[in-house]
């Protein structure tokens, strides 16, 4: 029995996703994503005017990333469970944050230098998250700190992945997730 394989369009967002965070979206050229999809070039513009807009693609593939993750972690019965949740899927991600970085860092930087549309669009892979981060910062009681609260742990989120990165040491991870576990632990 056969597997259905994606449609074109998905295939073409799955490998321009995939090779953007292997390569970084500049670097990849239409070409490149359209021989990886098992696609014709020609077909890509039948999908995607512009590489912007397969770029916002990509962009909106992350975000249903972490909406899938946001809506597992949701149904945890408390705010405390949910950010340490949060940190757990980071920890889990420590190979991948060694070897590649933070796939929404990294994306949301290189496309934040692309200016314009896209620049505003990609901040979304920071702003989304950060707001349910402070939501749960604010459902926990902390009410008037909750922005800044939100705003340190995703920034100790995007440090240790660089400095994973950097390193190439997927410990970096580990040491900082169980620093930020035992923090949420005293909220």
């Amino acid at each position: 029995m056969r597997t259905a394989q994606p449609d074109k369009r998905t295939r073409l967002i799955e490998t321009a996703t995939k090779l953007a965070y292997g390569r970084g979206f500049r670097e990849t050229s239409l070409a490149d994503i359209a021989e990886a999809a098992r696609v014709p070039v020609g077909n890509v513009y039948y999908y995607f005017k512009t590489k912007e807009e397969l770029a916002e693609a990509v962009v909106e593939r992350r975000l249903e990333e972490f909406r899938a993750a946001r809506a597992e972690w949701d149904r945890l019965s408390s705010p405390k469970e949910r950010l340490l949740a949060f940190v757990g899927s980071v920890q889990a991600n420590r190979e991948q944050l060694a070897r590649g970085g933070c796939a929404l860092g990294g994306l949301c930087t290189e496309l934040h230098k692309e200016g314009g549309a896209l620049a505003k669009r990609s901040a979304a892979l920071f702003n989304e998250p950060m707001r349910w981060l402070e939501e749960q910062f604010r459902t926990v009681g902390h009410e008037k700190d909750s922005r800044e609260l939100a705003v340190h742990l995703f920034c100790a989120f995007q440090g240790m992945a660089a400095v994973a990165l950097g390193t190439n040491d997927r410990e970096v991870v580990v040491m900082e997730a169980k620093r930020l576990k035992d923090w949420i632990g005293t909220l």
